[in-house]
């Protein structure tokens, strides 16, 4: 069998000592979907529409802007907020030890116990806890509230929705910036093959294989652009 990484006593210590980075894949599948998604809609809905070349391209780049930076900033925003959101628990933590420490110590106790400790094991872990103030609310943050020990930056978020957006997005126009022939069938095959290595891609971190997560991410995206399609045609007569 093999194993993702190795359990020697120097390889567990060297990758204990490794700082712990955040993931932006999140992001980047985030503004990478979207971004196919929202700009082959405007593709989908204007050739239903029976609207010109020309308007796909205006109004494609005009999403591409538009919307990404409004999703980059949207992204930036929450993230920031759960940063901020971080940093008051501690603080508030930081304030009960020093008002009532035993009543926080009592709170590791039960923590502790909830994992199976007792008797001197549990003594020992709850004394070795509280004993640096930096693990006591640590743990707190982790135990009580749930947070993640690990934050993404707000801006490295906002940065990877915003680039991803305008990469996967820029793909179903590219068959009308050059001008080519039958550009709505090859806008059609680029973007599924977009939407399918996005899934693919993702599956990475996830139990499922590489083929269903593309497949599935392929139909989600399709059902949108078809819905696009489908409002452009029956409004057709509207413009």
């Amino acid at each position: 069998m093999t194993l993702e990484h190795g359990h020697s006593a120097d390889e567990i210590r060297g990758r204990l000592a490794e700082d712990r980075q955040p993931s932006y894949i999140r992001d980047w599948v985030y503004g990478g979907i979207d971004g196919a998604i929202t700009t082959f809609a405007i593709v989908a809905g204007v050739v239903g529409a029976a609207l010109s070349a020309n308007v796909i391209v205006v109004l494609g780049l005009a999403n591409l802007l538009a919307d990404g930076l409004s999703m980059a900033a949207s992204n930036y925003s929450g993230t920031k907020a759960e940063v901020d959101d971080h940093a008051r628990l501690r603080e508030v933590e930081r304030r009960h030890i020093a008002a009532a420490p035993e009543g926080e110590r009592e709170e590791i106790r039960q923590i502790l116990q909830s994992k199976g400790l007792t008797g001197r094991a549990l003594d020992d872990a709850v004394a070795a806890i509280t004993s640096n103030e930096e693990t006591w609310i640590e743990t707190m943050l982790i135990e009580e509230y749930g947070l993640s020990p690990v934050l993404r930056k707000p801006l490295l978020s906002g940065a990877s929705t915003f680039a991803a957006f305008l990469i996967c997005g820029s793909v179903p126009l590219f068959p009308y910036l050059f001008g080519v022939e039958a550009a709505f069938s090859i806008a059609i095959a680029m973007t599924a093959a977009v939407f399918f290595g996005i899934g693919a891609l993702k599956a990475r971190w996830s139990l499922a294989s590489w083929w269903v997560s593309g497949l599935e991410t392929l139909g989600v995206g399709m059902l949108a652009a078809a819905a696009a399609f489908a409002v452009g045609y029956l409004l057709r007569d509207l413009v």
